[in-house]
């Protein structure tokens, strides 16, 4: 079956009559619970289900919101999240804004696909029109830059020459359908099919909607390639409104680059390039005075007359690094040493260090108070810390721990 919206992309409101109307389950696109509805059939739609790479559409029956829209052999199910009664004469309106949209990434990819063979003998083995950009899968390992741009050209060029774009319907028998550019028709598909021309330049068969003439599409801007599956490559694109969305952020990232730098757009990079290396230096700095700071602390731990048997630090700057450096320089064979890095109130890292059967027998039950996960060998275990408040229990149990080993002490 042919839909309204594919005889006419353009319309935006519709009136029919609600076929039928049963419980069901929608699982979200993220994942998660399955949402409870209704799943309606109407006698025709203007809602586009997926297809041909196309998504679906949204839109309204009445004032209840259409949550998807598949294909079911010749029939469109929308599903609903309130029921509809079979009979019942109902308005159907569209969500223009996302339909546009899709209609002009959809025929973009059509004008793309067309020319990108005619020019450089690449094929179209599949395409994937993204939230974001759209991805046309190439049959070819390589494109230029040089390609890009030439390709790009000449896509705006035709957009500039107003070519029309029609769509007609051919009995799926018609010899006419063998000689039209397809990758085949769905297993389920019943009734006649479409063909979608772009006058002069490519005759394609296709369910999804599309513009009317390749000028809606305002602009076509490649974005570049990328590497695709084996010998294939990704060609990334914008089409029309995404455009100018993008031209849009673009802008206003440069606006705020502009006052954050203290520049012009032509020397932000450089000023990043600055920024970036003396980044670097201060890191590389503070690592070094970590480290002095490290040997410090361990040295004044094991110049007292009489060290301790435990020794516990915490310091919200650190890393790993720090924490080993102390471990190495007061030595583990009689110390045992708790050792945590981070701000009190959010995740952190731990490290235990000491005799190797204490830290094997101790490892896991710290990892389990500090609300993280760890891994050890050879006298030192550590890992990431979810509950850095939890120290002082910790510090109890490694002390309850010594006290026990040494009953008389």
């Amino acid at each position: 079956m042919v839909f309204r919206c594919q005889r006419d992309s353009w319309a935006r409101q519709f009136t029919t009559r609600v076929v039928s109307c049963r419980a069901a389950e929608l699982r979200p696109e993220g994942g998660g619970e399955p949402v409870r509805g209704f799943q309606v059939v109407l006698e025709d739609t203007i809602l586009f289900p997926e297809g041909g790479g196309q998504p679906d559409d949204r839109g309204l029956i009445g004032d209840v919101p259409v949550l998807r829209v598949t294909r079911r052999g010749s029939e469109a199910v929308h599903f609903v999240p309130a029921a509809l009664e079979p009979g019942a004469e109902v308005l159907l309106s569209l969500d223009w804004e996302r339909r546009f949209d899709h209609m002009q990434q959809h025929s973009g990819q059509h004008l793309i696909s067309a020319i990108a063979e005619q020019m450089f003998g690449f094929k179209t083995t599949s395409w994937e029109l993204g939230r974001q950009r759209s991805v046309i899968e190439l049959d070819t390992p390589s494109v230029t830059a040089e390609q890009v741009e030439a390709l790009e050209r000449s896509l705006n060029e035709k957009i500039r020459d107003r070519v029309p774009v029609t769509v007609r319907e051919l009995a799926a028998d018609d010899p006419e359908v063998e000689t039209v550019r397809s990758r085949g028709l769905p297993d389920d598909h019943v009734g006649p099919v479409r063909v979608v021309d772009i006058k002069g330049i490519d005759s394609n068969l296709c369910c999804g909607t599309h513009v009317s003439n390749l000028s809606d599409l305002q602009v076509i801007k490649l974005l570049g390639v990328e590497k695709g599956k084996k010998n294939k490559t990704n060609l990334v694109f914008l089409a029309g409104n995404r455009v100018l969305k993008s031209i849009e952020q673009s802008h206003s990232t440069e606006k705020a680059l502009t006052s954050l730098l203290k520049n012009g757009p032509g020397e932000h990079v450089e000023a990043v390039k600055r920024l970036q290396s003396s980044v670097k230096l201060l890191q590389k700095n503070n690592l070094n005075l970590l480290r002095d700071i490290a040997v410090l602390i361990a040295r004044d731990f094991k110049s007292k007359p009489a060290p301790k048997q435990l020794f516990v630090l915490h310091r919200k700057e650190g890393d790993s690094e720090f924490m080993n450096i102390i471990a190495n320089e007061i030595g583990t064979e009689e110390t045992l040493l708790f050792l945590t890095v981070g701000d009190e109130k959010e995740a952190g890292l731990f490290l235990l260090a000491g005799p190797v059967e204490a830290v094997e027998n101790l490892g896991p039950r710290v990892a389990e108070l500090l609300g993280g996960k760890g891994a050890g060998k050879r006298g030192r275990f550590q890992g990431k810390a979810a509950k850095m408040s939890r120290r002082g229990e910790v510090q109890a149990l490694l002390q309850e721990f010594i006290s026990n080993q040494n009953p008389g002490a």
